[in-house]
């Protein structure tokens, strides 16, 4: 299938851009699209709106302040911004609690005028940054403190680029959704920012079931698809986590809602790791095309191959690497409907809605659009049955 990006765009009032969350987090709209149908609701609405038996999955990733801004001694300014981490280990929670150094792989903003093997100081913290080859860091620094504290001291937030705003005091809680507990993500699993516990605690008392797994959301979300056929897109990769829990769960739900794009991505994944068990491929690595290459086999399968797997190892938790890249085409192994809020024009996550829902997608969008929704992290939500 040769998609074309062109098919993806729609137009974007800067206007429609939320660049500040809404007072309350629950202040927010809901577009409810229901197999074709569409209403309009308040976000404190969506209890009322679930289906029946539903199982609601959150993505419990916490934001790391992840903009580093250093100074050379000449006073040139330069930006370092977290994109993965490399030593002491690949594992986010691991390199966080790190207390001497540690290694990441970094985006570094005016790297002209920082050469590699060189460094950065920061005497009143003891810190020293050596950039040791184009886009790699290590981070040095006094004993007593872990590099999460380290980071609570001199990190920022790293709001999206889209916002065009200096970070705020606000940001520091509302970037985050109530639920966050794993650090290690860099931009927010948007669709949660709306849910206060008042509302988790709705849901559940309505006997619906709620989950939590881990994907750390990594910049390349925010990646721009260039490539002429879509399919050609190199996706980005980031690190789950899943438990034996999470694998039963999904095993009882009559329905799977996943709450946003980041959480779809996890369920889904971890199908398609079942899969890859199934033909002998043990290695946690979802490449971009497996759903295209590997025959689907029955749900069920699938995950038991997983549980399986696990029980066998002893683990209650397993942690694995994702570049699922779904588009048009895609079919959806287990999740029913998503919580999302509204995605940029031509990006991969429009792609996910328009694999989701079909071509209703642009009904939903010129619905939101004309009715004034706010778009994007800060903007307003949808729950899509389909």
């Amino acid at each position: 299938m040769n998609l074309k990006l062109d098919d993806f765009l729609y137009e974007l009032p800067d206007e429609q851009i939320a660049k500040h969350p809404s007072k309350n987090r629950a202040d927010s709209k809901l577009l409810h699209y229901n197999r074709g149908d569409i209403s309009h609701h308040e976000f404190k609405d969506i209890e009322s709106l679930i289906p029946d038996q539903s199982l609601l999955v959150f993505n419990d990733t916490k934001v790391i302040p992840a903009r580093i801004i250093m100074h050379k001694e000449s006073g040139a300014r330069i930006e370092i911004f977290l994109l993965e981490p490399l030593q002491p280990s690949t594992v986010h929670e691991e390199v966080m609690n790190a207390e001497n150094s540690c290694t990441w792989r970094c985006m570094i903003g005016n790297a002209k005028k920082w050469r590699p093997n060189t460094s950065l100081h920061l005497s009143s913290l003891s810190l020293e940054a050596v950039r040791s080859s184009n886009d790699t860091v290590t981070f040095k620094w006094a004993t007593g403190c872990s590099f999460s504290d380290l980071l609570t001291e001199i990190g920022k937030i790293p709001l999206p680029p889209y916002i065009d705003r200096e970070i705020e005091e606000a940001d520091q809680e509302r970037y985050q959704t109530v639920y966050s507990k794993m650090k290690g993500a860099v931009a927010a699993p948007t669709a949660g920012l709306h849910f206060t516990n008042e509302i988790i605690d709705q849901i559940t008392s309505r006997g619906i079931h709620t989950d939590y797994l881990t994907l750390h959301v990594s910049a390349g979300t925010f990646q721009p698809i260039k490539s002429e056929n879509i399919a050609d897109h190199p996706m980005h990769n980031e690190q789950i986590w899943l438990t034996v829990q999470n694998i039963e769960n999904l095993l009882n739900a009559k329905k799977v809602i996943a709450v946003g794009t980041t959480s779809m991505r996890t369920i889904e994944s971890l199908y398609w790791y079942g899969v890859r068990l199934l033909n002998n491929k043990s290695h946690f690595y979802i490449d971009k095309n497996d759903p295209y290459i590997f025959k689907p086999v029955d749900k069920q399968d699938a995950l038991e191959a997983v549980h399986g797997h696990m029980k066998k190892l002893e683990k209650d938790k397993i942690g694995g690497q994702t570049e699922i890249f779904i588009y048009p085409g895609y079919e959806f192994q287990l999740c029913d409907g998503l919580v999302t809020n509204y995605h940029l024009p031509g990006s991969t996550l429009i792609l996910l809605i328009a694999s989701f829902i079909g071509e209703d997608w642009r009904k939903v969008y010129d619905e939101a659009l004309a009715n004034n929704y706010r778009f994007l992290s800060y903007g307003d939500s949808s729950l899509l049955i389909r």
